[in-house]
């Protein structure tokens, strides 16, 4: 019992990790539009910081644009201040009720500056479900001491936390990897 709920926590924490990864690759902008980039965006909406999706429905008109249309219009210049004010690096401008938000194109650069991002974010990742594999051995070593596990349960509860840690591993590799792709492809 011991072991069937030490390796699903531990399955629990890597998922949790990949999915961290996964939303922090989505912010690295590959210079094509998408309504995503703007999820961080907190926007003051009477006194209290809401998210954008919460204020605005936001759209892609195409390629290079996020069409943000406010469901308040005297929200539309509180939208672009915020937009602007991200550490996204956007200049959104407003036409009539609508906040247009055109992304501007990655140099080669830029492309390649990103790119590392991508490495470091994965290796972070990949710390963490390590991390995780070292803590689960540590409970199975202890539980060996205290006897509550038998050696040869304990080593196979290791192989088996193991070989899930390689999985996770594989995963945060093909994530970068494509992240990497699309980042490098103009």
């Amino acid at each position: 019992m011991i072991v069937a709920d030490l390796k699903k926590t531990s399955e629990q924490k890597m998922q949790k990790s990949i999915d961290a990864l996964k939303n922090n690759l989505a912010k690295v902008r590959t210079g094509r539009a998408h309504a995503g980039m703007l999820d961080q965006v907190q926007v003051d909406y009477y006194g209290s910081l809401t998210p954008l999706t919460g204020v605005a429905s936001l759209n892609v008109a195409d390629a290079r644009t996020i069409i943000v249309q406010p469901f308040e219009k005297k929200m539309t210049s509180v939208i672009e201040k915020a937009i602007r004010d991200s550490d996204l690096g956007l200049n959104p401008s407003t036409t009539g009720d609508v906040v247009r938000v055109p992304m501007p194109s990655l140099t080669e650069e830029r492309r390649r500056e990103m790119a590392k991002m991508v490495k470091v974010e994965g290796e972070e990742a990949k710390v963490a479900v390590r991390n995780i594999r070292r803590d689960a051995n540590t409970q199975l070593k202890d539980a060996l001491k205290a006897k509550a596990l038998p050696e040869d349960v304990e080593k196979k509860a290791q192989d088996e936390v193991q070989k899930m840690t390689d999985k996770f591993v594989l995963e945060i590799d093909k994530l970068v990897h494509d992240k990497e792709k699309e980042l490098l492809s103009v």
